[in-house]
């Protein structure tokens, strides 16, 4: 981020123990964490506002694990951290579902499951190898070796532990309870070292910090030159019909690799999200807050081929830039030349998958200097 001279011209300065930047899913949580689990003072400051980039933006999909079957995450990381990060998205839906119960307001969450289908035969020999991995691990799924909609595609995984939440009111009550001071429409645009603290100059603040945590994800590598090449912003589009009288689809369900998505909303509505694959030129890396005709020609089209009998017109678009790590994997752990600033970030499209356990594995590793195991970024020695 970038902040002017001008607009920089009413700063005052605080001293505060510690700094989340970042208001979203991934902030929140690290607030949480850092302020009732470890009694830090905490304070949070972001660009926009709470829930306002990719948490709010996204289609509320609480779908186990990374975005590559798990097969293939078996056969790119090992066995051991294909588990172990399997292993996180338990932990994180366990968060968010104590956030949901605990909070002071009502956060929508339907627990129906997903159903990942393969629009080839090609997808569908995937997905069976995926079933038998999982089953492997003793892994609560269901495979089908047909299409259990019966909309034209080739095979089916059931899982029957992921759920459809509101994004943006779980970022909003994830906040709430962490107790944090938020500080609003607030860019960073530089942090300097100083011995034992940390010059943090905002807008409209300059914070003299113990610790900062970044929760910036697709934002990252516009903070500090280390997440370029690592975090890479890729933007996603979505639309919603107006209301239906039917459920098309009962599930959060994806398909194409995880490519399209879809689900019924919590106003009756259909949401369909996806499109990249077919216009990746355009829609990776890019933090351009946009909507693309092209992407959403398709997405008309896709919705068409596949849900004849969702007639209701469109009644609203949207994109929201999310943040691809490098390897696939999250990126959790402190700047180079910076060991008090810590971050989690590069959840890859899942963000409501992996946040939680990596917000709270950063901020233990912030104050404890404990590893954070499969996303530590050791990995890159």
């Amino acid at each position: 981020m970038t902040v002017s001279h001008w607009q920089r011209a009413s700063q005052t300065e605080r001293e505060i123990d510690f700094l989340v930047v970042g208001a979203g899913l991934a902030g929140g949580a690290a607030a949480y964490f850092a302020k009732q689990i470890h009694g830090r003072d905490v304070v949070v400051t972001d660009a926009r506002d709470v829930g306002l980039g990719a948490s709010g933006r996204n289609a509320g999909f609480m779908i186990s694990g990374l975005d590559t079957y798990y097969h293939r995450a078996i056969e790119e990381y090992g066995h051991d951290v294909a588990r172990e990060v399997w292993d996180m998205s338990r932990r994180s839906f366990m968060h968010w579902r104590d956030f949901i119960a605990n909070s002071p307001f009502d956060v929508p969450i339907d627990n129906s499951g997903s159903l990942l289908l393969a629009e080839t035969p090609e997808e569908a020999k995937e997905l069976e190898l995926a079933a038998s991995a999982l089953s492997a691990d003793k892994i609560d799924i269901e495979y089908y070796s047909r299409d259990p909609l019966e909309r034209g595609y080739c095979a089916a995984i059931e899982q029957p532990l992921d759920a459809g939440v509101q994004p943006y009111l779980l970022a909003k009550t994830v906040m709430a309870q962490s107790g944090a001071e938020l500080i609003a429409n607030n860019e960073l645009y530089r942090i300097e070292q100083h011995d034992d603290c940390l010059r943090v100059h905002t807008r409209k603040v300059i914070f003299t910090a113990r610790y900062v945590m970044l929760c910036t994800n697709a934002y990252s590598p516009m903070i500090d030159p280390y997440f370029v090449g690592k975090v890479l912003p890729t933007r996603a589009q979505c639309l919603v019909t107006e209301p239906l009288d039917h459920v098309p689809v009962p599930y959060c369900g994806y398909s194409d690799y995880g490519y399209m998505y879809y689900r019924t909303t919590f106003d009756g509505r259909f949401l369909l999200g996806g499109g990249r694959k077919q216009h990746q030129s355009e829609e990776n890396d890019t933090v351009e807050d946009r909507l693309n005709p092209k992407v959403h020609a398709f997405l008309d089209h896709y919705l068409a081929k596949y849900f004849p009998d969702v007639n209701a017109p469109v009644s609203h678009r949207w994109s929201g830039i999310m943040g691809f790590s490098c390897d696939g994997l999250p990126l959790v752990g402190t700047l180079p030349g910076k060991p008090r600033v810590g971050f989690a970030v590069g959840f890859t499209g899942h963000g409501l998958a992996l946040a939680a356990a990596a917000a709270e594995r950063a901020v233990d590793k912030l104050l404890n200097g404990v590893s954070a195991g499969a996303v530590d970024v050791a990995r890159f020695g």
